[in-house]
């Protein structure tokens, strides 16, 4: 991903936040048999200081990407979104996209059978907590022996990155009253209209202005 300074993002809490909100993550693996690509949920390891993804892949998955054999790249992507030039009075000018993303790579630690129930545990609670009625992987007997019996066809595995590229691209190069219109149609009943992109502009521009 091609970085330069108006739009590196580099703060640890706010690549937290990006994981935590958007847990479903792309890994890619550059192999002997060629890229390989797959789609998991992460989650964080909150047991550590530094910030360390948590997640597993189906078997044979884990064979497919080699993984422990070579850095893993696994990239998580926030709300993103088409702007258009329409929006502002600059001219010439052109459209663009809005996102934030970021890539986090190194070697995986493959996690014992004994670990990855434990991570298999925290994925389900992770995302049963938002319901009312949330179902627990031990929430019964049965349950539980059923998640016994399955999570042998998963590894676990934990990617603490010794790379990160991320990147908040948020119209940091443009004036207020561009942002301002920005966020204006991103408010809007339009085609582009996008309530989490307008949240991150917010946040992005919130903490810019307040500290001039």
């Amino acid at each position: 991903m091609r970085q330069n300074p108006s739009f590196t993002l580099t703060d640890p809490a706010e690549l937290k936040r990006l994981v935590r909100e958007n847990p479903w993550a792309t890994f890619v693996s550059h192999t002997a048999e060629g890229l390989v690509a797959s789609h998991y949920p992460v989650i964080l390891d909150d047991t550590r200081d530094e910030l360390s993804l948590l997640s597993h892949v189906g078997r044979p998955d884990e064979q497919l990407h080699e993984l422990g054999r070579h850095e893993l790249l696994v990239i998580v992507q926030g709300p993103h979104g088409y702007i258009s030039s329409s929006w502002y009075d600059e001219n010439p000018a052109v459209p663009t996209w809005n996102f934030i993303a970021a890539h986090f790579s190194g070697v995986p630690e493959l996690l014992s059978p004994e670990e990855n129930l434990d991570v298999l545990e925290r994925l389900v609670d992770h995302f049963e907590r938002e319901l009312p009625s949330p179902r627990r992987m031990r929430g019964t007997l049965q349950d539980s022996a059923y998640a016994d019996r399955i999570s042998s066809g998963t590894v676990g595995l934990r990617l603490t990155p010794t790379k990160v590229v991320a990147k908040q691209k948020m119209s940091q190069n443009r004036p207020d009253h561009i942002v301002d219109a920005i966020m204006t149609e991103l408010a809007g009943d339009g085609p582009y209209a996008s309530a989490g992109l307008l949240r991150e502009m917010q946040l992005v521009h919130e903490r810019r202005r307040a500290a001039r």
